[in-house]
């Protein structure tokens, strides 16, 4: 399949570009907003203009001696930003970074003359050369990320690129699936790079060349992960060049392994058998391959299997890869960044962790679920920008915690599986019979303007212990006169009602 997209007149290039707005782009960013990322200007000199909408401050960097951008910066509110450029005889191109309130959108500026045919390069070449500057490559997709906007990775065998962005034959955005390109067509692209937070990437690129690969996973006959205790899945492929290979990868072959291979004319049935997971989930892309006049063609599968979930800490959770493997952590949420996809922080007595979402968007919200509420969740350990975080967060349960005054606690019946959040400031122990022991255990008076109550114990953390001699709750830096927050459930011993705590935060008296 050859393609060659070209536009009638190279004006109407420019007025396709110039008229298009990069919507994705435009409406990604909460803090600046513009009316198109691509900005295209004639080869013979002139001016476009777009319209910015900022939240805060901006400013306009990266711009080459070349380009002339007015105005370059400006304040909250609207603002219609002009670029103008001179007669030029041979393509410019540019990447802009437009920052606001600590985020930055990038602006691609493009003066194209006559069309020519660039070079064609490799990848390792792409990744080590120079942003704005276009690129053609040649390559096996190995991976679609997002159909939509057509952002899918390319790999030449001597490196890979993200390609962000893919235009239709028309030159649109946001019409990947047209194009018909799969994982293992060989295709032959070009567009200006980038560095995107260290990832190199070939933005909004034209498509010149698709090569249909000979080989194809129509599906496979699960759409389920394969179960915990083992099990068997097909592959089923459409080939059309000579002879077919199958490729595990190393780390897979201890626990997946080939029981069956059949094939008739143009079609292929490949067979997996795997053993039972005593782990956690865990995955791996098994990789078809073809030949066909001296060239390879290969298409994949993921295979998935379910493992048994881990029960750990959060301190364990932190320390552990990331991957497939589920776990359960229980902790208290510290603070919720974002209730209307459950982004939260959860704590227990040995760290902290972020959970990037628990459920569907509203779930969180739904259960309502609140800070100081204990909470138990499975999820995958991930990270982003080396920070770990649990990914695809499932909610299992939860304790409410219920704020209470002291006096209020004091009325209430004796209960060790009912919670609740007192605050007070921290005194010494008072009532008669009661030990005041601070350094290792916690035990303290507690006062708010209602009255004071005896807390027999205070752990650092949900599911922590107060060892005699280790002075754990020391370790907390919480003094008398500082105002202490715990979560408590009520009890009584010898008439002495008691507070029994778990701390969840403190300021200082000073």
């Amino acid at each position: 399949m050859k393609l060659k997209y070209f536009i009638p007149t190279l004006m109407a290039f420019f007025a396709m570009l110039v008229s298009c707005s990069n919507d994705f782009e435009a409406s990604y960013l909460d803090e600046v907003k513009v009316s198109q990322s691509t900005v295209a200007l004639p080869a013979n000199g002139g001016s476009v203009s777009i319209d910015l909408t900022a939240s805060s401050n901006w400013t306009i960097s990266s711009i080459p001696e070349w380009l002339t951008v007015s105005p370059a910066s400006g304040s909250a509110g609207q603002q219609t930003v002009t670029f103008s450029v001179g007669a030029a005889t041979e393509t410019q191109t540019a990447t802009l970074q437009l920052e606001c309130a600590g985020k930055t959108q990038l602006i691609n500026v493009l003066q194209l003359t006559a069309k020519a045919d660039l070079p064609l390069s490799t990848c390792a070449q792409v990744e080590a050369g120079e942003d704005g500057k276009s690129y053609r490559v040649k390559g096996t997709c190995t991976a679609i990320a997002n159909t939509t906007y057509g952002n899918w990775y390319l790999n030449d065998g001597t490196g890979e690129i993200y390609i962000y962005g893919t235009l239709d034959a028309a030159g649109q955005e946001k019409n990947f699936l047209s194009l018909g390109i799969d994982v293992g067509d060989i295709v032959t692209v070009e567009g200006p790079r980038t560095n995107y937070n260290g990832t190199i990437e070939l933005v909004n690129v034209t498509v010149i060349d698709i090569e249909k690969s000979l080989i194809k996973v129509d599906s496979l006959s699960s759409k389920e992960a394969l179960p915990v205790d083992g099990g068997t899945i097909s592959a089923i492929l459409t080939c059309k060049g000579d002879g077919l290979s199958v490729d595990i990868p190393a780390d897979a072959q201890s626990w997946l392994s080939i029981v069956g291979l059949t094939t008739s004319g143009t079609s292929a049935n490949v067979k997996f058998q795997a053993t039972a997971n005593p782990g956690g989930d865990r995955s791996t892309t098994v990789v078809f391959k073809t030949t066909s006049k001296g060239k390879t063609y290969s298409s994949e599968a993921v295979i998935t299997q379910r493992g048994a979930i881990v029960e750990c800490s959060i301190a364990d959770f932190l320390a552990a890869p990331v991957g497939d493997t589920q776990y359960r952590v229980t902790g208290v949420i510290t603070s919720v960044a974002k209730a209307e996809y459950g982004n939260i922080y959860i704590k227990d007595a040995t760290g902290e962790a972020y959970v990037y979402g628990v459920g569907a968007k509203g779930d969180f919200e739904k259960l309502g679920l609140k800070a100081g509420d204990v909470v138990t969740l499975v999820g995958k350990r991930g990270e982003y920008k080396e920070s770990p975080q649990m990914t695809g967060g499932q909610y299992e349960s939860h304790i409410s915690v219920t704020p209470i005054s002291i006096a209020d606690f004091k009325n209430l019946p004796d209960d060790k599986n009912a919670f609740y959040m007192i605050s007070g400031t921290v005194g010494t122990v008072t009532e008669s019979g009661a030990k005041d022991e601070m350094v290792d255990y916690g035990n303290l008076n507690l006062t708010d303007e209602t009255g004071s109550v005896y807390v027999y114990g205070v752990v650092q953390g949900w599911g922590g212990k107060n060892v005699k001699g280790e002075g754990l709750f020391a370790k907390l830096g919480v003094e008398y006169g500082d105002k202490l927050t715990i979560i408590a459930y009520k009890s009584t011993y010898k008439g002495l009602v008691e507070a029994v705590g778990t701390y969840f935060s403190h300021v200082k008296a000073n």
